[in-house]
């Protein structure tokens, strides 16, 4: 065997090989715990059953608790279309300043953990607002939050997710030809009939995705209706889920399962619509160019540009001011002046309360190496997909996007029921440890760091690796040496991703935790059921100015990624 046929097979083994890896643990972390929540819903125990089934079905608060969860969903949904849409569509279409600015702080909301602006809202509001005593504009005192209510809770979730539609839709956006607007104004039309006649029907799929999208977040939240529907008795399938769970234990498991059985189908089924409503029409754009000259608007520039920026203040700076004020005084309550004032609440979440320190590092820890080891296994698992394409590739790239796809408390479950018995053959148990979060952090945000990737890929000059393999490198060289200083940005975005989504999550562990094995999520969440809003605003506080700081850093080095790769730069 000559030196190149050497060369050669052995290439084709050590890819076959590293494929066979990939497929093997894309598979452990997606597709065997939605197998295992399937198998102890219908047969529990190892033998088809119904009765858990009939259970479930036949008590009024699944179905009370279904219906909460549609209309929250189905509402919330419309609301952020209304808002995401009509913002991407000002922002991508006219040519208003300070786009990057005020995209970063439209979007900032999104990466904001969704109990945090929960409470952000709550502090605002009510009779015992700190703010709204500061300013005299306090409601009397035995007045109920207007936040505690359906309406509340819609109105967060539209808020939370308006900027998911917009990114979907900027997406598009960006990607429609100069020629087709430039037409229809060359025909007489006005920018409103061109924004009608063409622009709306082509972005018919980025819309459609985005309402799917936001429609399945809206319906997976556990953070804004655990904070706003609980003390409401207000009850949304999430809620009922860790009710059921945190009331009765695993006793109920095969009952909770086939709730969050319910959840996924309900979502799948909002996805499902999705691909309907798209294969109806061809929507395929067959020119390319350079983006659209923005609409001008003229005299009408600075008024919209205002109300972009109040909207910006009131959505953002508003509930956070609420969360400050209210993490700077003594006890709920007491109204806020130069001598109530005081950084006790966060000397004590930072330095003496021992479950926010543990939650602090088991934060950032367990972000912190989701985000290295997704990584690692999204270079090599990205150069396949892209380079590499087969069906068995498109199945495995639906296979990685299955976890975030489906809502978190769906696979909460799962993985209770996967690791609740110590692992065969080794006898560990990760139940009740740190461990089996990070494995549901794996398995959640694994599409978010391939995303990203994927993107740096479709920009590389394939040219370097090829002759790297020419010359008898084989592919763990060329993917350490060539391929992943290449990629390393969008990398680096992707894992930044990943850690901020991780550092503030909620849904998933709310049902994981365990004593010791906090979560910044969990500890905020435990202070406000609690009563002690003062130490949960304060814990808040921190986690947004961690946040905020993460995502300003990116900006050093946003130059070097692909369009798109940071959600918050235009």
């Amino acid at each position: 065997m000559s030196f190149a046929d050497a060369s050669t097979t052995r290439t084709r083994i050590e890819e076959t090989g590293l494929l066979w890896s990939l497929v093997i643990l894309v598979a452990l972390l997606s597709l065997l715990p939605i197998g295992r929540l399937v198998v102890e819903g219908l047969a529990p125990g190892g033998q088809l059953s119904t009765s858990s089934l009939a259970k479930v079905f036949a008590s009024p608060a699944t179905w009370t608790a279904t219906v909460n969860s549609l209309v929250t969903a189905i509402a919330g949904t419309l609301l952020a279309v209304l808002i995401g849409g009509v913002v991407a569509l000002v922002t991508s279409l006219t040519d208003i300043r300070a786009r990057n600015a005020f995209t970063f702080c439209f979007v900032l909301p999104l990466m904001i953990a969704p109990q945090v602006t929960a409470l952000a809202w709550l502090q605002l509001f009510g009779p015992s607002s700190t703010l709204l005593k500061l300013i005299g504009m306090a409601p009397g005192l035995g007045s109920r939050n207007p936040l505690y209510s359906r309406e509340g809770i819609i109105l967060l979730l539209g808020l939370q997710y308006a900027p998911l539609v917009f990114l979907t839709l900027r997406a598009g956006l960006r990607a429609l030809p100069k020629e087709l607007i430039e037409a229809g104004l060359a025909a007489g039309a006005s920018p409103l009939t061109v924004l009608r006649t063409v622009v709306l029907p082509l972005m018919t799929p980025p819309l459609v995705a985005g309402i799917a999208l936001c429609f399945v977040s809206c319906l997976g939240n556990f953070g804004i209706p655990a904070f706003l529907g609980i003390p409401g008795n207000f009850v949304v399938l999430p809620t009922l889920v860790y009710q059921r769970l945190a009331g009765l234990g695993p006793g109920v498991l095969s009952e909770v399962a086939i709730l969050s059985l319910l959840i996924g189908v309900i979502a799948m089924a909002g996805i499902l619509l999705q691909d309907f409503m798209l294969r109806r029409r061809d929507f395929r754009i067959t020119t390319t160019s350079s983006a659209a000259r923005p609409f001008e608007l003229g005299r009408w520039r600075k008024p919209v540009e205002i109300a972009l920026w109040t909207f910006a203040v009131l959505v953002l700076a508003l509930p956070f001011l609420g969360l400050l004020t209210t993490s700077l005084i003594p006890a709920f309550g007491v109204p806020l002046n130069a001598r109530t004032a005081t950084f006790g609440n966060y000397a004590y979440v930072l330095f003496e309360h021992a479950a926010s320190k543990r939650a602090f590092l088991n934060s950032f820890l367990m972000s912190a190496t989701a985000a290295i080891v997704i990584v690692l296994i999204c270079i090599p698992l990205a150069y396949f997909i892209v380079w590499k394409k087969s069906r068995l590739l498109r199945l495995l790239n639906v296979a990685a996007e299955l976890p975030y796809a489906m809502p978190g408390v769906v696979l909460a479950i799962a993985a209770i029921l996967l690791f609740l018995k110590p692992l065969p053959l080794l006898g560990w148990s990760l139940y009740n440890t740190v461990w089996i979060i990070l494995f549901a952090y794996l398995a959640r945000f694994l599409v978010l760091g391939l995303r990203p990737i994927v993107s740096g890929y479709l920009q590389l000059d394939r040219t370097l690796e090829e002759a790297a393999q020419i010359a008898g490198a084989g592919l763990p060289r060329r993917l350490v040496t060539i391929i992943f200083p290449l990629v390393a940005p969008a990398a680096v975005a992707g894992a930044l991703l990943i850690f901020l989504t991780a550092f503030n999550e909620l849904t998933v562990s709310a049902l994981l935790w365990s004593s010791g094995a906090e979560t910044l999520g969990v500890v905020v969440f435990s202070f406000e059921q609690g009563g002690d809003s003062t130490y949960a605003s304060a814990l808040a506080a921190v986690t947004v100015l961690v946040t905020v700081g993460l995502m300003l850093s990116t900006l050093t080095f946003a130059h070097k990624l692909p369009q798109g790769v940071l959600p918050w730069r235009d």
